[in-house]
């Protein structure tokens, strides 16, 4: 292409000429991360890669609920399943040595589930007139366990507990459960005689071992496990 007037040809010009393109900053690529680079990018945010090892740890659990030791990095343990107990003997006449003021349907069924598992013979009662009958039935066989859901309105559990312990002494023994939250009310059904007070979550994981050693005849020993 020819120069025209006033414009001058060669590489004069290449200063008005426009740029097509910006220069990268490092022609050679970036910069490998130092060590103080490693963890951070520009803006500061965390980009260390993530440990995908604990998938493996998981993988090595989900085999109906029973770790498996191959493959399973230190540190992830097995989860831990109790073991039930051993049922009892089956016995027809036998009268119920446990019994449960418990009116929340979630814990009245599992405390009777349990019990048929373990043949255990529970009664459920709704107020100390309705314990004294279902005793009396028993003749002197005093109850080995009572149950109680200090949450249970109903029953009283603080007013009905010292009468109770008054009644029966250290051959009976009163268990409580509760919120894990309810640290007064803990502390009041111990003050007035319960001999046990636990969260529910554990009274639910020992419901079986607690129905196995107290659903036993006194000429029997369980072992406990």
């Amino acid at each position: 292409m020819n120069a025209g007037p006033g414009r001058p040809s060669g590489g004069g010009g290449g200063r008005n000429r426009r740029r097509r393109g910006r220069r990268p900053n490092n022609p050679r690529g970036p910069r490998p991360a130092g060590p103080s680079q490693s963890r951070h990018n520009q803006d500061g945010i965390y980009t260390a890669p993530m440990d995908h090892s604990y998938r493996a740890a998981l993988a090595g659990n989900n085999n109906n609920g029973q770790g498996s030791r191959r493959g399973a990095r230190p540190g992830f343990a097995a989860p831990f399943a109790p073991v039930d107990p051993e049922p009892l003997p089956m016995r027809g006449d036998s009268n119920s040595r446990i019994f449960a003021f418990v009116d929340d349907l979630f814990f009245a069924a599992k405390i009777q589930e349990t019990a048929r598992k373990l043949n255990v013979k529970v009664e459920f009662a709704k107020s100390d007139k309705d314990l004294a009958e279902r005793m009396q039935q028993n003749g002197e066989e005093k109850p080995s366990l009572i149950i109680f859901d200090l949450n249970n309105a109903n029953a009283k559990p603080l007013t009905l507990i010292p009468k109770l312990k008054a009644k029966l002494k250290k051959g009976t023994s009163i268990i409580g459960f509760l919120s894990h939250v309810q640290g007064d009310l803990k502390q009041k059904a111990h003050e007035v005689g319960c001999d046990m007070v636990l969260p529910r979550s554990a009274f639910s994981q020992n419901l079986p071992n607690l129905l196995r050693r107290h659903g036993a005849p006194d000429d029997e020993n369980p072992t406990v496990q």
